[in-house]
């Protein structure tokens, strides 16, 4: 019996010295958000040095969407090996593009070898000058899937995926599906994946209430998200409720909450506190114009504009860039259409 005892006596003091341990190593919310966003700003340094965020961010403010575009393309429409190599005597037909690409081989998929330069100065590719035709076919798009359904009443379904090389290198890809109707609005989602594993979504779902969010991840950690859900209801875009991830924090905000709550690991915090800001009506997000200020346990504060402020330029073009998908339509489109109607 007194053996037992001490048995359980000593049983009972490495389960306290254990738990105890554990609680004194376990971060808390101040110590957690710091290290988190240590890796969002590491992250978003590295992708803003890659030539995947340049692609992303190229100009093209200045151009036409092909959105416009009124006919149905499937990827056994445009599949081969093409390329660059324009023919400047053939003359441009209402918003049927240049011929600028020559078929130079086969495959399943749409392979298109054409200058990196044109890709960063897409006004350039709408516009080739001679020049332009002695550049180096050094960027190559190769889409594994392709189509773009389009109906009546403006109701269409696009799809792509599609791997980027640059001089024999991969350099990233991107996945994009997007659908649109007269009644029930436009949905998609977006995201571009880079070589060393970290990768940029963004989501929009549209119906009696919109659900709109932006991730940055790596690999399937999830480093940052934003989710916005949003009534929409004629010209009313309220906000019913918000959600932010950092690492293992979240942060939410809801009609049918009295305050905005702080969870950490899934755990409420009690003593903590958030105050969410906008100094702006649309567009709210942390990567433009929404700021929270956090309160810890010990009474201390900080806001996030500042903890991310080496990162937050690039996170709003990486935003901005995803949810406009500029490359898929001013670049991709186009010479896909090019290719339709040429071939």
């Amino acid at each position: 019996m007194k053996r037992v005892l001490i048995l359980m006596v000593v049983i009972a003091t490495f389960l306290f010295w254990g738990c105890t341990k554990q609680k004194v190593a376990s971060p808390d919310l101040k110590d957690s958000l710091q290290n988190s966003v240590a890796k969002i700003n590491n992250a978003v340094k590295y992708i803003s040095g890659t030539d995947g965020y340049n692609i992303l961010t190229a100009g093209s403010s200045d151009l036409k969407s092909e959105m416009d575009f009124s006919d149905s393309i499937t990827l056994d429409m445009v599949k081969g090996i093409y390329d660059f190599n324009p023919d400047f005597h053939h003359h441009h037909m209402f918003f049927i593009p240049h011929r600028i690409f020559e078929r130079t081989g086969e495959s399943e998929n749409m392979v298109v070898n054409m200058p990196y330069k044109l890709v960063l100065h897409p006004w350039r590719l709408h516009n080739v000058q001679s020049e332009d035709a002695a550049a180096d076919n050094n960027f190559t798009i190769n889409a594994s899937d392709y189509h773009y359904y389009y109906s009546w009443f403006k109701n269409y379904d696009y799809k792509i995926i599609a791997d980027f090389i640059l001089d024999s290198e991969d350099i990233g890809s991107i996945d994009i599906y997007s659908e649109g109707s007269s009644e029930s609005g436009r949905s998609y989602s977006s995201s571009y994946t880079f070589k060393d594993g970290y990768n940029i979504s963004v989501e929009y779902l549209s119906g009696d209430s919109t659900v709109s969010s932006f991730a940055l991840a790596e690999t399937d950690d999830i480093l940052l998200k934003e989710t916005f859900i949003r009534l929409r209801k004629e010209n009313e875009k309220r906000e019913l409720k918000y959600m932010l991830t950092i690492g293992n924090i979240e942060i939410v905000r809801g009609t049918g909450i009295d305050s905005i709550q702080v969870y950490l690991d899934g755990v409420l915090q009690q003593e903590a506190g958030a105050i969410i800001t906008d100094s702006n009506s649309t567009g709210n997000s942390v990567c433009h114009h929404r700021d929270i200020l956090l309160t810890f346990d010990d009474g201390t504060t900080e806001n996030l504009s500042e903890l991310i402020k080496p990162a937050r330029e690039v996170l709003a073009s990486l935003f901005d860039s995803l949810h406009s998908m500029n490359f898929a339509t001013n670049i991709v489109n186009y010479i896909a259409i090019s290719i339709y109607y040429h071939n």
